[in-house]
């Protein structure tokens, strides 16, 4: 716990904290805790998704934080693919119970550099208008992509992290223009909810991690899981609709 805070601030904390898996206190930094009790607070306040980005040497951040559901990340991804960003780095915490809030962090760049004043306002509205059903994601990812076009040697493993407790998918495939929404619009197909996740990018292939809790905010059984793999990789094959 981050220290010289105020007791009343370390309280809240700590009550805050409880909404996530017993793991996040543990393994997440003190000042990322207390950055993301702020955010929550902001999102109280205001009533609406909380959706920053901002310059950060030569790329930008990009805060997202919002009650979590399955759609959400298919569209923020559907929206970062449809602009040509580059997403260098993924930080998300989802709590598992109430209010069922979800932080996302994101690195980002356009053509190598940070995202323009203008292009980071523009993304910002299209995934507020995404959210609000005003904009059509997939509509506009298909003049760009191929979207029934399958995801070259992508491979999926669901089992249960001895760490986290959780159950956790394991999707790896070749890099290509619009993975990451592939891949969050297969998992919101299978009516998944995910909780955190871990990125790693090298020699031309993707590495996701994905924790999640099933329909209804549930934990996921070991035979449903390896269907889930299943189902998911069939669908970044292009061989499920």
């Amino acid at each position: 716990m981050a220290p010289g805070l105020k007791s009343s601030t370390l309280e809240l904390l700590k009550r805050f904290n409880k909404a996530f898996p017993k793991f996040y206190e543990q393994f997440v930094s003190s000042e990322v805790q207390l950055q993301n009790l702020k955010l929550a607070y902001q999102l109280y306040h205001s009533q609406q998704a909380v959706i920053e980005i901002k310059p950060e040497g030569n790329r930008s951040v990009l805060q997202f934080v919002y009650r979590n559901q399955s759609f959400l990340l298919s569209d923020i991804f559907g929206v970062l693919a449809a602009y040509g960003l580059t997403i260098h780095s993924l930080s998300l915490y989802g709590q598992i119970s109430a209010p069922m809030l979800v932080f996302v962090k994101l690195i980002l760049s356009r053509g190598g550099k940070p995202l323009t004043d203008k292009t980071a306002e523009n993304t910002c509205r299209a995934i507020r208008e995404a959210l609000a059903g005003r904009f059509e994601v997939e509509e506009m990812l298909t003049v760009e992509f191929k979207l029934n076009e399958g995801v070259e040697h992508v491979e999926t493993e669901f089992y249960v992290d001895p760490v986290f407790h959780l159950p956790a998918l394991l999707v790896e495939a070749d890099n290509q223009p619009g993975l990451f929404y592939k891949v969050m619009n297969a998992i919101w197909h299978e009516d998944l909810l995910i909780v955190n996740a871990t990125l790693l990018v090298w020699r031309g292939r993707t590495r996701l991690i994905l924790y999640l809790l099933g329909p209804d905010e549930s934990l996921i059984p070991e035979y449903l899981g390896q269907k889930i793999a299943e189902g998911v990789k069939r669908r970044l094959k292009g061989q499920a609709t």
